[in-house]
């Protein structure tokens, strides 16, 4: 991974063989981003997404492989007990033009990921909610 810091915006390159959010976690660790949004595109080989069941209160999960286009990659950051904490969304394009996609627990680079992230000032914490059953932004 390389980046470079324009203002406020981060622009990376993710690198073959790289994981996406391992790659953010270090782009934040290293800048001290504490909150902020990302977006991206780019091409992968493998990939994890999942679904959250708001009944049963669990994600339930997928693996993707092949050849994908990463066609559209968001997120956001913030903290949970004071830890970096990411939150994104990944569509992937397979080579039948099939979209997949859904919360991305994982996508490995296959070819690049262009992908900018912008830092805001201060913090937002997250919390648990037990009756949700995910980790909610607290105010």
């Amino acid at each position: 991974m390389e980046y470079k810091q324009l203002g406020n915006h981060y622009v990376m390159r993710v690198d073959p063989g790289e994981e996406i959010l391992e790659q953010i976690q270090t782009l934040c660790r290293m800048e001290n981003i504490r909150v902020g949004s990302a977006v991206g595109l780019g091409a992968a080989n493998k990939a994890v997404v999942g679904l959250f069941d708001t009944i049963n209160k669990v994600y339930k999960k997928k693996e993707l492989t092949g050849p994908m286009e990463i066609t559209s990659l968001v997120g956001n950051i913030s903290t949970k007990d004071g830890k970096t904490y990411l939150h994104f969304h990944v569509n992937l394009c397979d080579e039948e033009m099939n979209i997949s996609g859904g919360h991305m627990n994982a996508c490995y680079v296959s070819a690049t990921a262009e992908i900018t992230v912008t830092k805001l000032d201060g913090t937002i914490e997250r919390r648990m909610d037990e009756e949700i059953g995910l980790n909610l932004y607290r105010f």
